[in-house]
């Protein structure tokens, strides 16, 4: 075999991991690299010493097996000398991975004790609830409950209390902080300090059922003045905004661009038009599911909503106390739908309310549309005033 086509045969046996790392660093804004928190960087810290010390190990013991392979191999009438046993040896092979385990066991256990240590007394207090398949948030030192979004304050602790209301779920922010499990009546904790502002993906990161790859949650890490205004906003009862338009027939997609354009967050929330690229949700919606381009008209909605199966499963402030469904208190402020898996306007959320099974699997909110012409449930234009009333809770 030529030296030629040795080249080849290892250049093709590289193509399949080259394409892996390729891929890997497309989600570079979903990797614990670059951490943005105190507990981001003691992770990474000791995430990249153990892969240099590995790195190491692996270069010295396959480096002492081709020295073996080439000073040992098999010579043409030379029997080698026959050994028994060599002390001197013995025991440097049993002292060098002793040596080796310690260095990967100190700093491990000092990182463990500093993640699992107590948080600051004056630290945040955030409550993370896990549902089958959303999150939910309290802030109990403000009086606060919200869904689907976090946001927390750049340069303050934040400790939170994991709780699961169902089955179990694992609270993960890659670049802010590791993941910790939400356990059926058990809490755990987690603590980080966000180092800059920024908006952030939040996953679940424990398979919990049909819809565990949908289970996704948006983190906004904002200014301290920010946050206090976000806060009081959420403090206060829902406000009608301007209701957004329903979508253009000649072109959807402007259509939902001016949707989102209308909704743009009051004080203290993001603004939908800043969003870094990898927050913004791509999910396509099922091709069947259509919904009559009719426009919304939310006084007609925020009617219909008193009467309809919604208030016994939602929370708006002063209207209805369900607690089944994800608090909608504020949602038209919010920049996602369906635990973030669509992006908030008048098009997702028209096509979310008329048949919520078919956009995401395993979800417990039925059809409230009509699916077909003979079933039961609203028509479109109910549809679109329920969905402009709910855009416009902000």
């Amino acid at each position: 075999m030529t030296a030629t086509v040795r080249v080849r045969r290892f250049v093709r046996f590289l193509r399949a991991p080259m394409l892996a790392f390729a891929l890997a660093a497309c989600g570079a804004p979903n990797a614990i690299w670059n951490a943005h928190s105190e507990f981001g960087h003691q992770v990474d810290d000791l995430t990249r010493f153990l892969i240099y010390l590995g790195a190491g190990v692996f270069v010295f013991v396959e480096g002492l097996l081709l020295v073996a392979l080439v000073r040992f191999r098999a010579k043409e009438g030379v029997e080698p000398v026959q050994t028994h046993g060599n002390t001197t040896l013995e025991v440097t092979w049993t002292a060098i991975p002793a040596i080796i385990l310690a260095c990967i066991a100190v700093p491990t256990v000092k990182t463990i004790f500093k993640t699992q240590a107590k948080a600051d007394p004056n630290a945040l207090q955030v409550e993370v609830i896990g549902h089958q398949w959303w999150w939910e948030f309290r802030y109990p030192q403000y009086g606060v409950t919200t869904a689907s979004e976090l946001y927390l304050p750049v340069g303050r602790t934040v400790n939170f209390a994991l709780k699961s209301a169902d089955v179990l779920h694992s609270f993960w922010i890659p670049q802010l902080g590791g993941k910790r499990d939400l356990i059926s009546n058990h809490t755990n904790y987690i603590w980080f300090t966000p180092d800059s502002a920024s908006a952030w993906n939040g996953f679940c990161a424990e398979f919990c059922g049909a819809s565990h790859s949908n289970m996704r949650f948006r983190v906004f890490t904002v200014t301290p003045a920010q946050f206090e205004a976000y806060l009081a906003h959420e403090k206060s009862g829902p406000a009608f905004g301007a209701p957004s338009a329903a979508p253009s027939p000649s072109d959807t997609a402007k259509a939902a661009t001016a949707a989102t354009t209308a909704q743009s967050g009051p004080t203290g929330t993001v603004s939908r038009e800043n969003l870094p690229r990898w927050v913004v949700p791509a999910t396509p919606t099922p091709a069947n599911l259509t919904v009559a381009n009719v426009p919304g008209d939310a006084t007609r909605g925020a009617t219909l909503f008193k009467t309809a199966p919604c208030i016994a499963c939602h929370t708006i402030q002063g209207v209805s106390a369900g607690v089944i469904g994800p608090n909608l208190t504020h949602v038209g402020s919010r920049t996602t739908i369906a635990g973030s898996l669509y992006p908030n306007d008048m098009q997702h959320l028209m096509l979310w309310i008329k048949n919520a099974p078919a956009m995401k699997a395993g979800v417990i909110m039925p059809a409230m549309g009509k699916t077909s012409p003979q079933s039961a449930g609203y028509d479109d234009q109910q549809i679109a005033d329920l969905a402009a009333y709910l855009s416009a809770l902000k």
